[in-house]
Parts: structure tokens; sequence; C-alpha cells
């Protein structure tokens, strides 16, 4: 893990700022190009895959392909628009799968 690298996925209003960090960003805007993005970075040694809210919902059986693997952790976070709770949905059912109850 200790070459995994860090990616976020979303639209570029969202994801610019992440650049100033040093992370990589990828802005696919059609439903096709998002999945591609997703099975190359995989495929590429990323450990961490963040993805825009919006383009997670696109993009939802792709990521369920990734959810019983340890890498990459896909995880959806807010765009500049707002949030949809997806990111914060996930949180809870992997809480409640991990000790059989909904803490939050």
């Amino acid at each position: 893990m200790s070459n995994s690298k860090i990616a976020v996925i979303g639209d570029r209003d969202s994801v610019l700022g992440f650049k100033a960090l040093g992370i990589e960003v990828y802005t696919p805007e059609k439903e096709i190009d998002i999945r591609k993005t997703i099975h190359r970075l995989a495929a590429n040694n990323y450990g961490v895959l963040f993805i825009t809210e919006e383009l997670a919902n696109k993009s939802k059986d792709t990521i369920a392909r990734f959810d019983e693997q340890f890498i990459p952790a896909i995880i959806p976070i807010p765009s500049n628009q707002g949030t949809l709770n997806i990111g914060m949905d996930r949180i809870d059912e992997n809480v409640e799968k991990a000790v059989g109850v909904n803490l939050f």
C-alpha cells in the first residue's frame, strides 16, 4: 500500500482545488468515461479514489464491483453543489455491517 496513489474524480469546479494539494484530478463527463476512469485508476495502483457524489451516483454498478476489495477504497465526497448524502449512507452501511447495529 505504500506505493498507492490518490486521485479525485469529479466535475472540474468541485475537484480543481485538490490539484493544489498534489492529488491527481480526473474530470470525466460521460458515464462511460467515468467507469473507464475508475477501472483504469484501480488497475494502476491507486489506493484511494475520491469521487463526487453526482458521478458516484452515475456509476453505482462500477463502484459496487470494488466494494468487496480492499484496494482501491472508493469514497464519495460532496461536490461544490452540496451533498446527496451518498457518502454518509455508505459509512452507515459499513458501520452496520461491521458491528451489526447502526450506531448513527
